[in-house]
């Protein structure tokens, strides 16, 4: 995987195969990122990566001008590798982490975040759940985006605050705004 633009632009991010990981493919990262440049300022956010596995989507992120992101991972090793790539690009004072459970994240003291990204298995049994406890709970910043993907078993269409829906493949990718209603 490498990162696709930015000051971090052509650097690659090597996954251990003892990583257990589906990082975000080449294709939805570019289409997902091309959506956020044409419709949200990127530059000094701060991101939370949900289920962040590889850290590609934080990293990205950080290469386009993100301030801060926090990376959640219920894996060790994981979180470990985020550490590692955050040193080798020279990154680590923009990066936090925190290793648990993504569930048991949401219950604490929520932070407002100007993007979530939010790339759980696609079995995941709290994912209904889930995207109430962002939406509702104070996560998102006003104007705030949770970018979920998931494959066509879940379909978030019809969910008030689901703005946008786009499919990649099996990955499908929903945005859920801050507030219900408001045009994309």
């Amino acid at each position: 995987m490498r990162i696709i633009t930015g000051i971090l632009k052509g650097r690659q991010i090597n996954i251990p195969n003892t990583l257990n990981v589906r990082p975000t493919a080449a294709r939805t990262k570019e289409g997902l990122f091309s959506i956020l440049e044409a419709r949200k300022y990127i530059r000094s956010t701060n991101i939370l990566d949900l289920f962040a596995g590889s850290g590609n989507l934080g990293f990205e992120a950080i290469s386009r001008g993100a301030d801060k992101v926090l990376f959640v991972d219920s894996d060790r090793r994981n979180i470990d590798h985020i550490e590692e790539v955050g040193r080798e690009f020279e990154v680590s004072d923009r990066i936090r982490t925190v290793v648990t459970p993504v569930e048991k994240f949401l219950e604490g003291m929520p932070l407002p975040y100007d993007i979530i990204f939010c790339d759980p298995p696609y079995d995941y049994p709290l994912m209904h759940k889930m995207i109430e406890m962002i939406v509702s709970d104070g996560w998102l910043a006003e104007n705030g985006w949770l970018i979920l993907e998931h494959d066509k078993r879940h379909d978030f269409t019809d969910h008030p605050h689901c703005a946008y829906y786009k499919e990649y493949g099996r990955t499908h990718v929903s945005i859920f705004l801050a507030e219900k209603g408001i045009e994309f």
